[in-house]
């Protein structure tokens, strides 16, 4: 892959991770309540399944996904299950208890969880590796250049979220988040039920 090439998949890497939406609204969910590692693990489990979303897609496989209705649908369904599940889990968190460190340990299993199925139950990420990533892939490509494509992937989306939970979890942010974390929460739980009813209905 030229120097050219890989430039123009970083970006469109880059420009697809910082596109807000249901990852953005989990890490930061994440975040607030229980700090910078819940946060940071969202984020990077979240890497990971854009990694194997971006692997399904050099292997050609997520080509099938995307041309089986009732394989895609039951993609989308699911996702816009959880997403659906995970803001009333929002709207029903209070700002008190969701905030104590003792639940921090809790908090790390519970982000890997949400982080890897938001990934993995987004159909945009199926469309989005269809659509756009398999234009860098060829029947030549050697094996280095099919892995620099998942890796670039991977890597520009653990990056960008690891990002957000620093920035979002830094001294003098975080105390003022968790003071509004109520609200926060609410917030973020109707924009992932507004975000579930997008995907069901495609």
């Amino acid at each position: 892959m030229s120097p050219e090439l890989w430039l123009s998949l970083l970006l469109i890497c880059a420009l697809g991770a910082m596109s807000p939406g249901p990852s953005l609204a989990m890490v930061m969910r994440h975040t607030v309540s229980g700090g910078r590692a819940p946060g940071v693990v969202a984020a990077l489990t979240h890497a990971l399944g854009v990694g194997l979303y971006a692997g399904l897609t050099v292997l050609g496989l997520a080509t099938v996904i995307a041309h089986q209705p009732w394989l895609f649908r039951l993609v989308t369904l699911g996702g816009a299950l959880y997403l659906a599940w995970l803001g009333v889990q929002a709207l029903r968190a209070g700002g008190g208890e969701g905030l104590r460190v003792a639940r921090v340990a809790s908090g790390r299993r519970l982000a890997m969880r949400d982080g890897l199925l938001v990934a993995l139950g987004n159909p945009k990420l199926i469309v989005f590796f269809v659509a756009l990533l398999s234009q860098f892939v060829s029947a030549d490509m050697s094996a280095t250049g099919r892995w620099l494509i998942v890796a670039t992937a991977t890597l520009v989306d653990g990056g960008w979220y690891v990002l957000v939970a620093l920035l979002l979890s830094h001294s003098r942010v975080l105390p003022w988040l968790q003071r509004r974390a109520v609200w926060i929460n609410r917030l973020t739980g109707v924009v992932l039920l507004g975000l579930a009813a997008r995907v069901a209905l495609g």
